[in-house]
């Protein structure tokens, strides 16, 4: 009989300990002290795979040069003011925990490096660049690395240094990373203030988080395009009740928004495959990189208002015009062909740029490659663009990111590469200081970065404006695309044909 009792308490005490150590996992404290990793930063984090790894690579290039030593003392008194960059991640079933690297040693983070000598320094620094691109952060330490040219001369003959930045995705996005790099130049903005953490979110809150908070607090003012009862119809999805008491009135604004959000959804699943063109396949894993000079932003700037376009029409018709350009050089019939790219829209108020993590959605553009006129082109992605205002797709696409956290590896691949199999590249657009920045004495005189491609997507195009000028760059994996340069080489030649052709148009009738 005692044995019975005995062995009946036994059971319940082990029943006890494993209910508590599932909540303990669940919530993120199994023996572990931090910060819980939120639902689409954990989506992030698993999105790692051998052909793409899930890493924003950038390059600076710096005149006259830094030395390691003087670098090491910024990112000390700037960018480990970020607990973030301290904290290495632990993964469990239920997700990932930030956690304090008790090992953390800079010199681990911030890396000499040595190009190999050539007449060519740039294509060096591309390779290197590529190089790196492929190679994985390792896992036990905070996921970013700085690895420090500290002789560089570029294709200008001017001596300087250059510097490859590796920051995991799970980190931060990149309207985040601006602001830390903000932090890092000469005058910055210090790091915010570090503030007393709240009460740790219990496992059910990420709903609230993800999904109602991105509706009503971040996204009402970038939304306001769609019109004020849109707005309010925002608000009652997070508050139901006040929505009752509003009426009729309302009603029919939420209808209106329940509806664009069902069609939105629907354009979102049922997205039809885009032209499959060679930049198309499987990839092999080995990455290829390049980039051009900067074109006054003042010249992009005039044909845009000569042609009543956004800067942004100019520049995303350029980079349709130049892969048309790059396939027709196969001899590939490109007429009426279009590519998919998925476009990260910022979902983050400009006050809390600061914040790291991953406060974004995307949003398919298709480019019109087949289209030869230049002005036909960029009015047509105008047109497109336009389109797209107001539309819901950029809080879909986040949402499925916190559904996708919340999932093993294998569901999370399977549910993320139905959208990469319709989507051709994904391309980044990002408006940065008009003036050149300091560091550590010298001038930033370029700054290139790309931000990762997931599944198998082989192609990633950046456009970065800053100091005046325009610059655009690729990444591409070798396979699909072993010589970026020839995209590149497209760019600038595009611009020019649209600027001819602007200044042709009979503007006096």
């Amino acid at each position: 009989m005692v044995t019975r009792v005995t062995a009946q308490a036994a059971g319940r005490k082990v029943a006890k300990n494993v209910q508590k150590n599932v909540k303990r996992a669940v919530s993120g404290t199994l023996g572990i002290s931090g910060e819980r990793m939120s639902k689409v930063d954990t989506a992030w984090l698993r999105m790692d795979n051998d052909a793409n790894l899930m890493m924003i690579v950038g390059v600076w290039q710096l005149a006259p040069g830094v030395k390691h030593a003087a670098v090491c003392e910024r990112i000390e008194n700037s960018l480990l003011k970020y607990d973030r960059f301290k904290q290495r991640v632990m993964e469990d079933a239920a997700g990932a925990t930030w956690v304090m690297d008790r090992n953390f040693d800079l010199a681990n983070h911030v890396v000499a490096e040595k190009l190999p000598k050539s007449a060519n320094q740039e294509q060096a620094l591309q390779d290197r660049v590529a190089e790196l691109a492929t190679q994985r952060l390792d896992p036990k330490r905070p996921l970013w690395q700085i690895h420090l040219v500290e002789d560089y001369t570029g294709p200008d003959g001017v001596k300087g240094s250059a510097m490859i930045v590796r920051i995991h995705h799970c980190i931060a996005d990149g309207i985040a990373l601006i602001s830390v790099t903000m932090s890092l130049v000469d005058g910055g903005a210090p790091p915010p203030e570090r503030r007393k953490k709240a009460a740790a979110a219990g496992p059910e809150d990420w709903i609230t988080d993800t999904l109602l908070k991105p509706f009503t607090d971040i996204t009402v003012k970038a939304l306001g395009a769609v019109g004020e009862g849109a707005a309010r119809s925002l608000g009652m999805l997070g508050d139901p009740k006040k929505g009752m008491e509003q009426g009729v009135s309302g009603s029919f604004d939420m209808a209106k928004v329940l509806f664009q959000l069902l069609s939105d959804s629907a354009a979102l699943a049922l997205m039809p495959d885009d032209s499959k063109t060679r930049l198309k396949g499987k990839p092999g894993g080995a990455k290829k990189v390049a980039w051009c000079q900067p074109i006054p932003l003042d010249e992009v700037k005039a044909v845009g208002k000569a042609l009543n376009c956004s800067i942004n029409d100019v520049l995303l018709s350029c980079v349709a015009g130049a892969l048309g350009e790059y396939l027709k050089t196969f001899g590939d019939d490109v007429a009426g062909q279009e590519i998919r790219a998925m476009v990260p829209v910022n979902l983050r108020p400009l006050d809390q740029a600061h914040k790291l993590g991953n406060r974004f959605g995307l949003v398919p553009l298709v480019l019109p490659i087949g289209i030869d006129n230049p002005i036909e082109r960029v009015y047509e992605v105008r047109r497109r663009m336009a389109a797209l205002k107001g539309s819901y797709q950029p809080l879909l696409a986040f949402s499925l990111l916190a559904v996708a956290g919340l999932l093993i590896k294998p569901a999370q691949d399977m549910m993320l590469n139905l959208f990469a199999k319709k989507t051709t590249a994904v391309m980044t657009n990002v408006p940065g200081p008009r003036e050149k920045l300091k560091f550590c004495g010298s001038t930033l005189e370029q700054s290139m970065f790309w931000v990762p491609q997931s599944g198998d997507m082989g192609l990633g195009v950046s456009i970065l404006s800053y100091g005046g000028g325009v610059q655009f760059g690729v990444i591409t994996d070798s396979t699909l695309c072993p010589e970026p340069q020839r995209i590149i080489d497209e760019f600038v030649p595009e611009f020019a044909k649209l600027s001819i052709v602007t200044l042709m148009l009979p503007w006096g009738e």
